[in-house]
């Protein structure tokens, strides 16, 4: 026999809190009427027998506070194997909406080719509670759901041109990623069976402008969440173009010196990507040229997806409380309907010695007449 809370039987050892009361009283009682007169006498004057009885009442109240203590503690006897399966993953998409992502070296640009293939995913998922992080400088957040529809929206609407703040920060798209997934996880806390796996998906060219994304990686892998790095583009470079507000074409983003400005997947990027993912104990896959990686992804999910559906066991202990619960109740009915004492035939009050002794004197005058 196992017990869910254990700890509770130590409330046990004060049952002689409980009798003691009982013994007092009794005391007590023997004492006033001790004060009273002759003993013999005053149970004389009794309407029945009081003591038993109230005994009896002590004996069950106490017993069945104790069978309260061990029904409280959980008695578990006996067990039984349970099915527990776990609820799909948690995926955020980390996608670099920075103005670099506009290049085309993959057709017809970096941003569109991702966001594409993205809604694609989005339409073979089934079950999985997705979030979007969309970044640059800042980040915009779309919260974790299962509205597909919603997110294909989200992705439809939005372009490196919305972001509020140029440049790249994949540390702060990292910590709003992680921000999501701990909300959506607040609810599972308490149901083991609703737990997730946890991952991030940031597709970048791997340009870092600014914060420590190592550092910022360490903390997801703190908090159980993998991260699975793509890096998009080529190693040559490629120029960025530019686009007036009603989306017309205007040339090439340029330096100071009016040469054109390359956006290139270097080694350096590479040895970053690998170091995130590797830090929470995922995986980096370079895009195949002319792709942005998504295929390696779907893949990737597949195989965590069919892990986590997979079966699993566990033994779970039978409950057995209610055994200790229904002598409790009976106890206390008992101990509420029994009286105080037993109402019968009044007992003759004893004479005192003297008073006997005169009587058997009359008695023997009488029978000599």
């Amino acid at each position: 026999m196992t017990w869910q809370h254990g700890d509770l039987l130590y409330l046990l050892l004060a049952t002689p809190l409980l009798v003691a009361p009982y013994v007092f009283a009794i005391w007590m009682r023997r004492r006033a009427s001790a004060r009273f007169g002759d003993a013999e006498v005053v149970r004389g004057l009794t309407a029945g027998r009081a003591g038993p009885w109230r005994a009896t009442r002590a004996v069950l109240f106490v017993a069945a506070i104790v069978l309260a203590v061990v029904t409280l503690a959980g008695p578990q006897y006996g067990s039984r194997t349970r099915i527990l399966r776990r609820r799909g993953v948690d995926v955020v998409i980390a996608l670099d909406f920075s103005k670099s992502m506009l290049a085309r070296d993959v057709r017809p640009s970096r941003i569109e080719r991702a966001k594409a293939e993205i809604l694609r995913l989005l339409a073979e998922l089934d079950g999985d509670r997705i979030g979007v992080v969309a970044f640059a400088g800042e980040s915009m957040e779309f919260p974790m759901t299962t509205d597909y529809a919603a997110l294909s929206l989200f992705f439809r609407d939005l372009g490196p041109y919305d972001m509020p703040v140029g440049g790249t920060a994949i540390a702060r798209a990292l910590i709003s990623a992680k921000r999501l997934l701990d909300r959506a996880s607040t609810t599972d806390r308490n149901d083991p069976s609703q737990e997730r796996s946890r991952v991030v998906i940031l597709m970048t060219d791997g340009e870092d402008h600014e914060g420590d994304p190592v550092a910022a990686a360490e903390e997801l892998a703190e908090a159980g969440i993998q991260v699975l790095t793509v890096g998009i583009g080529s190693r040559s470079g490629e120029p960025i173009p530019t686009y007036a507000p009603d989306g017309t074409f205007t040339g090439h983003l340029r330096d100071d010196e009016g040469r054109p400005v390359l956006s290139a997947l270097t080694e350096e990027n590479e040895r970053q990507l690998t170091a995130i993912a590797e830090a929470t104990g995922g995986r980096y896959f370079r895009a195949p040229r002319g792709q942005v990686g998504v295929d390696q992804i779907r893949e990737q999910l597949r195989a965590m997806r069919q892990h986590e559906n997979e079966s699993r066991r566990i033994t779970v202990h039978e409950a057995r409380y209610a055994l200790a619960l229904l002598p409790v109740f009976l106890l206390l009915l008992l101990e509420s309907i029994l009286p105080e004492a037993w109402i019968g035939r009044r007992r003759p009050i004893p004479l005192p010695p003297e008073a006997r002794r005169k009587r058997r004197r009359r008695r023997a005058r009488g029978g000599a007449r």
